[in-house]
């Protein structure tokens, strides 16, 4: 049969349904047949809204496509030699978004009933399998849409289907393989429908009904990406780079306008430049692409160097995550691998592996500021959350948290790692059982002021052949705000950004084993995890590493002070005489320790006059609201909440009880020119 938009197919699909119908209202109770009505002309008007719009590829509907041709299925209906009906979709092509199918075949064992669609391209799904073992129901009255949980042949084996002829169809089914598969297909050209039985030893049927239900994509580009990273070879310090392409394919409908790209780059690629079509910002990793016509592709290089140790596997993924119009085959920024807007390019680094070499804490904090925390003799007295004095800083705060248990003894301070340090030599030791690759321990060193730097090394940091593959990460943070630490690989582990990863094995006595931490910007916590890398099995075992001394410079205060001025009056108001000035005097700590008993001064030049009661404080020179007392409004003092200002003579008298890192004093007062 013909679409229902062919001159004659609307009348007889009508004549088809009503038929059905008045057999069916000889039967019914009153309520049902005004249900059934509804039903009825409901699919008429979707009928007639398709005869109307089939043709219009810019607006998303669907069509019906309808073959009552009635067939037998017996013996000589073998999948072999199939009985087929097809359904004729002519006109103006268009994109197909969605397939339903509906069938009808009346049936004395329906699970003998094979179903297959074939599309125009030669895209075939075996949409219903049959299962002649168990399905001994009779008929076949379905409707075939993904979108149902339910699958074919899996309602009542022996329950029989309604005879009624559809629509609507008697029963909502999944079918056996998706009908997604038709989607972004051309709808043009013969549906082949082909119905078989596999079991033609007996049990015979005739095939009714059968409705193709196409839905158009709407307005759409067909975008893709790709990336490409440079050839090798890859060694540290070496350029390297990415080259990432969006096509918006020929046969697309639509250009794109507005697309973007995200490209966040991994550790162990230092960016130095970006060169191509558009806009790259690499502090947020969004290619803003612009503009890419039908037919097109724009296209970017990002230059870089190579920064990870032999061995370090460098992976860079990029997805398209804005655009103007849909993509007909994939959804901008889900995340979803599978889709043709979602590249990755990976490299990993050759060359011999030798022990890095760690940056001196020596050039950054002299030997005589630097502070040595000695786990040696120190006891470990809780279970996983234990204080330890440490001299120039105070207390010292050690939590251990893990996904598994810990083996029994651990976490302890002993010598059982070594680093090659010594047969004597203690620290920090974490035994874990991991049941699973992703179980890890979490340690966090919390200080009780920040220091400038910070260096230690964790000893066995290695790789067990079907066992274990160590993986430390190690993040810091000043004042809430993330500090990124160098990590020194050693000869069985390398280095990606803040991640070190076991692939080869150490003995606990050997540095082979050892990688490095240094922070050399103030840090007030340290987070280490330590678990495994995907290379270990789902059941990595036991496994075991060790935080040595931490070495790290003094604490240290850096005040700074800066002074600004503004007329009060307005964007328009002049420095002339009679005019009022305001001032704020701003004091910051940017070092690591706390300042304390602070005091600033200000010398009021003599062509100025201070106005009495105008000084207040606060943390920036906004929020400065609070009244200070300048001993000319009464004579009770300065306030200390929390900073104080008062004035003698013409000079003004600033002063802080503390001043933490990061911590701000501001200071404003207003005076006359005179």
């Amino acid at each position: 049969m013909n679409e229902k938009s062919n001159a004659q197919a609307p009348d007889v699909s009508a004549r088809l349904t009503m038929f059905g119908y008045s057999k069916l209202m000889r039967c019914m109770p009153s309520k049902d047949r005004i249900l059934t009505v509804f039903s009825v002309m409901w699919r008429l008007i979707v009928a007639a809204f398709a005869i109307g719009f089939a043709q219009v590829a810019s607006a998303q509907t669907t069509t019906t496509y309808v073959n009552g041709t009635d067939g037998t299925i017996n013996g000589s209906t073998t999948c072999a030699a199939p009985l087929v009906r097809n359904f004729v979709v002519s006109g103006t092509s268009f994109t197909v978004a969605d397939v339903d199918l509906g069938f009808f075949a009346t049936h004395t064992w329906r699970g003998d009933i094979r179903i297959t669609l074939e599309s125009p391209d030669g895209t075939r799904v075996q949409l219903v399998d049959g299962d002649a073992n168990s399905t001994s129901g009779d008929h076949l009255n379905v409707l075939l849409d993904d979108a149902h949980g339910t699958t074919v042949n899996t309602d009542s084996a022996t329950g029989d289907h309604d005879t009624t002829a559809p629509p609507p169809f008697d029963n909502d089914f999944s079918p056996n393989a998706p009908l997604s598969a038709f989607n972004g297909v051309a709808s043009a050209g013969t549906w082949r429908l082909e119905i078989c039985d596999i079991f033609t030893g007996s049990d015979d049927g005739i095939f009714r009904h059968a409705e193709l239900y196409l839905t158009s994509a709407p307005p759409y580009a067909d975008l893709s990406l790709t990336k490409n990273v440079s050839a090798a070879p890859y060694v540290n310090g070496n350029a390297v780079s990415y080259t990432l392409r969006v096509t918006n394919a020929p046969s697309s409908p639509l250009g794109a306008t507005g697309v973007q790209v995200s490209d966040v780059l991994p550790a162990g690629f230092d960016f130095d430049n970006a060169s191509g079509d558009g806009l790259y910002d690499d502090v947020t990793g969004v290619w803003t692409v612009g503009n890419v016509p039908v037919g097109t592709f724009r296209e970017i290089v990002i230059n870089g160097t190579v920064d990870a140790t032999s061995g370090a596997t460098v992976t860079n993924v990029a997805e398209i995550i804005a655009s103007s119009v849909p993509d007909i085959d994939s959804t901008v920024n889900n995340g979803n691998a599978s889709e043709d807007d979602y590249a990755t390019a990976s490299f990993t680094v050759s060359g011999t592996r030798v022990a890095g070499t760690p940056p001196n804490l020596n050039a950054f904090c002299s030997a005589t500021d630097q502070i040595l925390f000695d786990w040696q003799g120190r006891p470990w007295t809780n279970a996983t959350n234990n204080d330890f004095t440490q001299i120039g800083i105070g207390s010292i705060n050690y939590d251990l948290t893990t996904d598994t248990a810990f083996v029994a003894g651990s976490p302890a301070i002993n010598s059982t790692n070594t680093g090659g340090v010594g047969a004597g030599e203690q620290g920090l030791f974490v035994n874990l059982n991991n049941n699973l690759q992703t179980d890890e321990a979490t340690i966090v060193m919390t200080l009780p002021t920040a220091v400038p730097g910070m260096q230690f090394t964790v000893f066995d940091i290695d790789f067990g052949n079907n066992s274990f593959a160590d993986k430390l990460t190690v993040t810091g943070s000043f004042d809430g705000t993330p500090v990124t630490p160098t990590l020194t690989n050693g000869i069985a582990n390398y280095v990606v950004g803040n991640i070190a990863i076991g692939d080869a094995g150490s003995g606990s006595a050997s540095a082979d084993g050892n990688v490095v931490v240094t922070f050399l910007a103030p840090v007030d916590t340290v987070t280490i995890k330590y678990g495994n890398h995907t290379t270990a099995p789902t059941n990595p075992g036991n496994q075991f590493m060790t935080i040595a001394d931490v070495n790290h410079c003094g604490p240290e205060t850096n005040l700074s002070v800066t002074k600004v001025s503004s007329i009060v009056g307005g964007a328009n108001a002049k420095a002339l005489p009679d005019a009022t000035v305001r001032y704020c005097i701003l004091v910051n700590n940017s070092g690591s320790a706390t300042a304390t008993s602070v005091v600033a001064t200000d010398n009021i030049p003599s062509d100025l006059t201070y106005t009495p009661g105008t000084i207040r404080s606060g943390t920036s020179c906004g929020t400065a609201t609070t009244i200070e007392d300048d001993n000319n409004v009464d004579n009770s003092g300065d306030e200390d909440d929390p900073f104080g200002a008062s004035i003698t003579g013409s000079t003004l008298t600033m002063t802080a009880a503390s001043l933490g890192p990061a911590d701000n004093m501001a200071i404003t007062f207003e005076a006359t020119i005179n």
